[in-house]
């Protein structure tokens, strides 16, 4: 059967009707469905490349985030093993690692397959010492805070 034989023999009327249902107000659109099977079918090879692209990017993303985590953890930990070890800081030094912990912990929070055991201590450690310095008003004054007072004129 050669394509005259199918355009009389019916496949005419075939055309014509899935013209009309691509026209209908029911929005059957055969024409539409058959161009995008067959654009799959193309393209098959191009979706899945970039099905492993999507999926490599979020694992990189994932691992750079899980970095990040960790270096806002070592800065932490730092800061605390300073603090074991008696080395004064200033109040900005207190409120840049309090900055740390805080995205630390909303990342542990949105993340809960993250280990966090390590730092647990050390956070409740650098909280207890932060409010301890707060109440007792003690400090390190920073070096801009004691050039202002050697500045200052003596009573």
């Amino acid at each position: 059967m050669n394509a005259q034989e199918i355009l009389l023999g019916g496949g005419g009327l075939l055309a014509v009707v899935m013209t009309l249902l691509q026209v209908a107000p029911i929005q059957v659109k055969p024409w539409s469905a058959l161009a995008r099977a067959i654009g799959r079918a193309i393209n098959s090879e191009v979706l899945n490349d970039l099905k492993t692209v999507k999926k490599d990017l979020a694992d990189h993303i994932r691992m750079d985030d899980e970095r990040n985590a960790d270096e806002h953890r070592a800065r932490i930990l730092r800061f605390n093993n300073e603090l074991l070890r008696d080395i004064p800081h200033t109040k900005e030094e207190f409120i840049d690692v309090l900055s740390d912990i805080d995205f630390y912990e909303h990342y542990c929070d949105e993340h809960k397959d993250y280990k966090n055991n390590r730092a647990i201590h050390a956070i409740a450690n650098i909280c207890r010492v932060y409010d301890d310095r707060l109440r007792e008003h003690d400090f390190l004054k920073s070096s801009s805070n004691e050039r202002d007072a050697e500045e200052a004129p003596e009573n």
